[in-house]
């Protein structure tokens, strides 16, 4: 199938979903020319364009000009928190579960030059080393019945924010100030729940769960977590678990019994089931009755070197298997980041405004939300070109 063929069949095959997604959105728009300009960017990220850019949607799209599809980005008149409170809405109507579990994580966003909102030399996980580049920081949701990204929030550098010049030529609001990415995780978190957002589980990398502000914060409202830490992390014992102290996460791994580790499954993978060995151990009561901490450390079945450890906070009476599906239920926002910058463009936006990137963002979600939802009514998984097929 020829590659413009191949985009048709890709919105046909979810045309109805978005015709009925993007019709919702319509109270979020001043102007209805607004809203049907936004619809048919939705539809271009879904369609045939090579790059999903104003220049090249609109072009799909049949206009004459890219100028009306531009202003979708920034002129316009729009809320885009708004549709992303829709966007959130609608995922847990179609795939909400509650066993579904919160996925916090970040991407990086390859730029060049000085001038696009948040942009400087910093790590990125999508290049595997310090580069030019802007990092959003994302939340998803995953469930048995399918995964999409719910939220997103642009992570703004403190050289950025305490830059006058440079937040008014990018147009960062007034109201903006620094915040860590944990901090940025923390409020899309407490948004979903406060939302109605059904998650058993919050999970994520160490560079959340190294941060004890965002862990509290979840300890208050009794939500379980289960957050990647590094082996040098401290973590308080207390009785009956242990004496009085501290411990880290790699002394404990190192003073555990070969009979300590048990094998269990944390879910299906590109291969298969994905097993591991595990050293499950209670370190201290919670303030929660009835509610403990832990430390979880994974070892690799054969290069039994390569440990991962995690921090627990959940009812006593948590089974082993499902703290691990809810670790193994992490991989889900690397797919999420993988099917939206390879179906719906999240990473081929041409704007640097703040405005212009949360736009985007917001809507390239919402694009990959029909798919994860189209997939899962009809029963087939989701994967990159599998509606081209």
């Amino acid at each position: 199938m020829g590659k413009d063929l191949e985009g048709v069949a890709a919105v046909q095959a979810v045309g109805d979903e978005i015709e009925v997604v993007t019709g919702q959105l319509r109270p979020r728009f001043a102007r209805a020319a607004g809203h049907r300009h936004a619809a048919t960017y939705v539809r271009g990220l879904l369609g045939t364009a090579e790059r999903k850019n104003g220049w090249q949607v609109a072009e799909a799209a049949g206009y004459r000009q890219p100028r009306s599809i531009q202003r979708v980005l920034d002129r316009s008149i729009w809320d885009a928190d708004a549709v992303r409170d829709d966007l959130r809405a609608y995922v847990v109507t179609e795939l909400g579960d509650p066993t579904g579990v919160l996925i916090i994580d970040e991407t990086g966003f390859l730029k060049k030059g000085t001038h696009s909102v948040g942009v400087k030399r910093q790590y990125s996980g999508t290049a595997g080393k310090l580069d030019n580049c802007q990092i959003g920081v994302f939340l998803g949701y995953a469930s048995r019945k399918g995964r999409a990204g719910i939220d997103r929030a642009l992570y703004l550098p403190r050289d950025w924010a305490e830059d006058a010049q440079r937040r008014a030529a990018a147009g960062v609001p007034e109201d903006i100030e620094f915040q860590t990415k944990p901090r940025l995780a923390l409020e899309m978190v407490e948004a979903a729940l406060d939302a109605g957002v059904p998650a058993k589980w919050v999970v994520g990398d160490a560079v959340y769960g190294s941060d004890g502000t965002l862990r509290r914060a979840l300890e208050a409202r009794g939500q379980a977590y289960a957050l990647a830490v590094k082996g040098s992390e401290h973590s308080t014992t207390w009785p009956p678990y242990g004496s009085p102290g501290q411990v880290t996460a790699a002394t404990v791994a190192a003073a555990a019994s070969p009979a300590a580790w048990q094998r269990v499954s944390c879910g299906d993978g590109a291969q298969g089931e994905r097993w591991y060995d595990w050293l499950w151990h209670p370190v201290r009561p919670a303030l929660r009755e009835g509610w403990l901490h832990a430390l979880l450390v994974r070892r690799h079945p054969e290069r039994i070197d390569e440990l991962a450890y995690s921090l627990v906070f959940c009812s006593t009476d948590t089974p082993l298997a499902e703290v691990v599906r809810a670790v193994g239920a992490r991989w889900a926002i690397e797919e999420v980041f993988e099917l939206a910058k390879g179906q719906v463009g999240l990473d081929q936006y041409e704007v640097r405004s703040w405005r212009g990137w949360h736009r985007h963002a917001t809507l390239a979600l919402v694009a990959l939300a029909v798919l994860a939802v189209s997939a899962a009514k009809k029963g087939v998984p989701l994967q990159p070109k599998a509606w081209s097929r």
